[in-house]
């Protein structure tokens, strides 16, 4: 299997393990809220759905996709952008939102493996590599999955499946200073990481100036800013604790994490 194809499989268990946690959710539990400022579990699902659907259209018709985005754009000056992309599923019904969900991510799995290596696909800011736009869409998935699992007081099982999310989180730390206008410490960091599996991932020189280690879910938790570094096992020096205050794996404008849960 190649490595798109093993990224859409990976995509593909990813939903399907959402889809557990969601497809029997009852009224009110769609109503509970989560970390997101303002927004329930609805929201998060409704989300997934919105992009899911605009992941697929950008890679079956780019030009409908820039429609799209310039549409997305207007409606930040207008009625907000939660109304646009969240209004429809917010009104329909409980059973009705998991079904809008799997219509969108079904087109998405079907577009993404048409990809072939090296294909650029356009998104929301420069156009992404095939590989890096499968990933983004399993840690997008992933993350709001934590949201969602941590509004319902849930736990989930962590997969092999975070490598894809452990990687995008090691080769966007320059991203993380980047988007903060912030210049790049001098030194390299050497990422060392326990997977579910009980394998060792790494990546970096093993003559780095510091060393991040730790279980791999607790990274994962950490650049796509679910949980802060005080809450994790994560372990690392000055440098590499210089990073994962600020690490953020996803794009857009800066955001900052949470703070610790001790405060």
């Amino acid at each position: 299997m190649s490595d798109l194809r093993t990224l859409c499989a990976d995509l593909a268990a990813e939903h399907e393990a959402l889809d557990e946690v969601v497809e029997s959710l009852s009224d009110e539990q769609w109503l509970l809220a989560t970390s997101s400022p303002g927004w329930a579990i609805v929201d998060q699902v409704g989300h997934l759905r919105y992009f899911d659907g605009s992941a697929a259209l950008a890679v079956s018709d780019p030009d409908a996709f820039r429609a799209s985005f310039d549409a997305l754009v207007a409606a930040a000056g207008g009625a907000g952008i939660d109304d646009f992309t969240l209004g429809d599923f917010r009104r329909a019904g409980a059973s009705e939102r998991v079904t809008l969900w799997r219509e969108n991510r079904s087109r998405l799995l079907a577009a993404a493996n048409s990809l072939t290596e090296g294909q650029r696909v356009p998104w929301y800011g420069p156009s992404m590599g095939a590989a890096s736009f499968i990933t983004a869409r399993l840690m997008e998935t992933w993350a709001h999955g934590q949201d969602i699992v941590d509004a319902l007081g849930v736990s989930r099982v962590a997969t092999d499946r975070l490598r894809h999310i452990a990687q995008l989180g090691v080769i966007t730390r320059a991203w993380s200073y980047r988007v903060r206008g912030e210049d790049v410490p001098e030194g390299d960091v050497r990422v060392t990481l326990r997977a579910p599996s009980g394998a060792d991932w790494t990546w970096g020189s093993d003559c780095a100036d510091d060393e991040i280690t730790g279980s791999a879910e607790d990274f994962c938790l950490v650049v796509t800013q679910r949980r802060h570094v005080d809450d994790t096992d994560l372990q690392a020096g000055a440098l590499g604790r210089h990073w994962l205050e600020r690490a953020q794996a996803f794009a857009g404008g800066p955001t900052t994490g949470p703070a610790p849960r001790g405060r």
